[in-house]
C-alpha cells in the first residue's frame, strides 16, 4: 500500500547520477508516496479524512527534508492549504515532496497532493503546501545545511521563490496586527446574513480533547508525530464547526500549522477548538494544542495552533448559509475581529499569489492588508522571469545584449551589460525611480508617493511618451527591492502597476499599467558587475515588436549606454551615502 521512492548511495553527492545512461534526471531530494484509499482511511461519507491526509503529507515532506539534511529533521511549520477535491475509497493518492531551498538550519519542502482513478486513469490536483522542517543535529540541535544546487527551470524558480515565501510568513503576524488596526466589530458585522434570530453564541461550539501520547503515535525519533497533532486538531475542529451547523462540513482551508514546541511519549495533549466567526457560506475554527506531563500539572506548553475554514455543501455541492456567530466578551471578541482580518488576508494572498498571472488585472489595488502579497507577487513574478531557460539571443551591440522570450501572448525582454562597479552602488542607483529621467528619456518625472517600508516604495511616474490620445501617459508603479538572501543571490528590484486611491486617474493624462519589469544585479568579480532589465510587454504590444525588432533593440542599447554613464557618474556619490549609513 506504501511506495517511497529511493535513490541510490552516492546520490545526493552528485545530482546528474544516472544521467550519463540517458536516464532522466531526477531531483535527489524528491520522495514520492502512493497510498490506496481504504475503508479504514475514511470519514462518514467515504470520503478520505483530511487527518489522514495530513499524517501523509507530513511523512513524505519530512523523509525529503532527512534525504537533503542527512540527520532527524522536524517539522516547523505548513503554510496554507487549500484542498480542492474530495478522495474516495479505491482511488490512490499520490504524494510528491522535494526540498525547494535549504537556509541556515532550515529547509522549505514543496507538496503536491493528487489522486488517480484506477479505472478511468485520470488524476487530479487535490492541493499544493509548502512545509518548513528544521534539521536536529546530535550534540548542539540545530546544525548548518548544505545548500541546494537546483537543475531545472521549475527548480530554479522555486529555488529563488523560496526566499521570497519565507519573507511573508515573517511577515504575516505584523500584517494581521496592522490590519486589526484599522477594524472594528459591530452588530452589523454578526449580522451579515439578514437574520440575527440565528445568532449561535460562540461558547456551544467550544470542545475540548485530551490525547495521552502512546508509543504508536511517535516518530523515530521518539517525539510525537506532527502528522499526529494535526489529525487529532482537524478532528476536534470538525466537531467544533458541527456543533455550529448541525450538519457534516467540509474542510476547505488550513491557515499555517505553527509547531511552537515538542512533545515525547507520555505527554497528554489538550486539544481546544471553537468558531471564531461565521461568514455567509464559511466558518473559521481556532484550534490550538497544549501538552503537560502529570494529571496535576498546573503549567502547559503551547505546542501547535492552526486556524481551518469549513463549508457545509448541500446535494448539488454548493457552499449552503452558515447560522452566524455571537462571540463571547473579550477574548472571543478578539478572536472574531482576527478571524474577519484572516479572511480578508486570505482572500486577497489567494486572488494575488495563487490565481495565474492571466487572471489577475494588471493593476491590483495597494491597501494595508495586501502590501506583504503584492510585495511578493512583485519579486516572484521577476525571477519567474529570470528563471525562464528559453532566452534567445536577438541581438548585440557594443556588448550590449538583447534577449527575447516568447510564451503564450506575452513578449520578454532582457538587456544584459557587464559594468566596472560594485552590484551595491548600482543597487541603490537603479531602485530610485526619482533618477531615473537623468538616463531614460522615456522617463520625465517620477514621485514618490509611498514609503511603504524599507524595501518597497509606491511612485507616481510620469512619462515623455505620448498616446494615441496625444495625452503624456503615467503611471502607479510599485518598487519592490531585496538584497542577496544567500551568496550567488542578485540583488532585485521589481516594478509593476497598482491602484492608488490617492492617484486616481488624472484627464489630463493617460494611465497606463506595467505587468512584470526590473532589474537583477549580480556580483561577478570583485570590480564587475552584470547588470540585467527585464520587461514582460502585454499581448498588444507583441506585433509592434515583430516588425520593429531592429528598432527596438537600437533604442534599448541607447538608453542601457546612457544608464551605464549615469552609473559610472553617481557610484562615487552614492558610496558615501553607504558609508554614512
Amino acid at each position: 500500500r506504501t511506495l517511497a521512492s529511493a535513490l541510490p548511495a552516492g546520490a545526493l553527492a552528485d545530482p546528474t547520477l544516472g544521467m550519463e545512461r540517458g536516464e532522466q534526471y531526477r531531483n535527489p531530494t524528491e520522495v514520492q508516496m502512493s497510498q490506496l484509499v481504504l475503508p479504514c482511511h475514511t470519514n462518514h461519507c467515504g470520503e478520505l479524512s483530511i487527518g489522514q491526509l495530513l499524517k501523509w503529507i507530513d511523512t513524505t515532506a519530512c523523509l525529503s527534508a532527512e534525504r537533503h539534511a542527512g540527520c532527524p529533521c522536524v517539522t516547523a511549520s505548513v503554510d496554507d492549504i487549500y484542498f480542492e477535491h474530495t478522495i474516495s475509497v479505491g482511488q490512490v493518492v499520490n504524494i510528491k515532496a522535494k526540498v525547494n531551498r535549504a537556509f541556515n538550519s532550515s529547509m522549505e519542502v514543496g507538496i503536491q497532493v493528487s489522486y488517480e482513478d484506477l479505472c478511468s486513469g485520470k488524476q487530479w490536483i487535490v492541493c499544493k503546501a509548502y512545509a518548513t522542517f528544521v534539521a536536529q543535529g546530535k550534540a548542539t540541535g540545530k546544525m548548518k545545511l548544505k545548500p541546494l544546487a537546483p537543475q531545472t527551470e521549475e527548480e530554479k524558480m522555486e529555488y529563488s521563490i523560496a526566499a521570497e515565501r519565507r519573507r511573508m510568513r515573517l511577515a504575516h503576524t505584523d500584517t494581521l496586527k496592522d490590519l486589526l488596526t484599522h477594524s472594528t466589530i459591530s452588530q452589523s458585522c454578526a449580522c451579515e446574513n439578514g437574520d440575527c434570530n440565528t445568532v449561535v453564541p460562540a461558547e456551544k461550539t467550544r470542545v475540548e480533547s485530551v490525547e495521552l501520547v502512546l508509543p504508536p503515535h511517535a516518530n523515530h525519533q521518539g517525539n510525537t508525530f506532527g502528522g499526529q497533532i494535526m489529525a487529532w486538531m482537524e478532528n476536534v475542529a470538525t466537531i467544533a464547526a458541527s456543533r455550529l451547523c448541525h450538519a457534516h462540513p467540509s474542510l476547505k482551508t488550513i491557515e499555517m500549522f505553527h509547531f511552537r514546541g515538542p512533545s515525547q511519549v507520555g505527554d497528554r495533549l489538550l486539544l481546544k477548538a471553537i468558531v471564531n466567526n461565521s461568514f455567509k457560506n464559511s466558518m473559521e475554527v481556532g484550534v490550538c494544542v497544549e501538552a503537560y506531563r502529570q494529571e496535576m500539572e498546573v503549567s502547559r506548553r503551547h505546542i501547535n495552533s492552526a486556524f481551518m475554514t469549513f463549508v457545509v455543501l448541500d446535494q448539488e455541492g454548493q457552499p449552503s448559509a452558515i447560522p452566524m456567530v455571537k462571540p463571547e466578551a473579550g477574548d472571543g471578541e478578539r478572536r472574531y475581529r482576527e478571524a474577519s482580518a484572516r479572511k480578508k488576508i486570505r482572500l486577497d494572498r489567494k486572488y494575488i499569489i495563487s490565481c495565474e498571472q492571466t487572471k489577475v488585472p494588471l493593476s491590483v489595488p495597494w491597501d494595508q492588508s495586501n502590501k506583504v502579497y503584492l510585495s511578493y507577487n512583485n519579486v516572484s513574478a521577476l525571477k519567474t522571469l529570470v528563471a525562464k531557460t528559453s532566452w534567445v539571443l536577438a541581438t548585440e551591440i557594443d556588448k550590449v545584449r538583447m534577449y527575447t522570450l516568447e510564451e503564450d501572448k506575452y513578449l520578454s525582454f532582457r538587456i544584459e551589460m557587464t559594468l566596472c562597479i560594485d552590484a551595491t552602488q548600482a543597487f541603490f542607483l537603479l531602485s530610485d525611480l526619482r533618477q531615473r529621467h537623468e538616463w531614460d528619456r522615456h522617463y520625465a518625472s517620477a514621485e514618490l508617493v509611498q514609503q511603504v517600508d524599507e524595501d518597497d516604495m509606491i511612485y507616481h511616474v510620469l512619462s515623455q511618451t505620448v498616446s494615441q490620445e496625444n495625452k503624456p501617459q503615467d503611471f502607479v508603479i510599485l518598487a519592490s527591492r531585496r538584497k542577496p538572501c544567500d551568496e550567488g543571490d542578485p540583488y532585485v528590484v521589481a516594478f509593476r502597476s497598482v491602484t492608488l486611491p490617492s492617484r486616481p486617474p488624472n484627464p489630463e493624462y493617460s494611465r497606463r499599467e506595467t505587468m512584470c519589469s526590473g532589474f537583477c544585479i549580480w556580483q561577478e568579480t570583485a570590480e564587475l558587475t552584470k547588470v540585467s532589465y527585464y520587461n514582460q510587454a502585454a499581448p498588444g504590444y507583441l506585433a509592434y515588436v515583430t516588425t520593429n525588432i531592429a528598432g527596438l533593440s537600437s533604442d534599448f542599447y541607447v538608453t542601457f549606454k546612457a544608464c551605464e554613464r549615469f552609473l559610472q557618474k553617481n557610484k562615487d556619490e552614492i558610496t558615501v551615502g553607504l558609508q554614512n549609513l
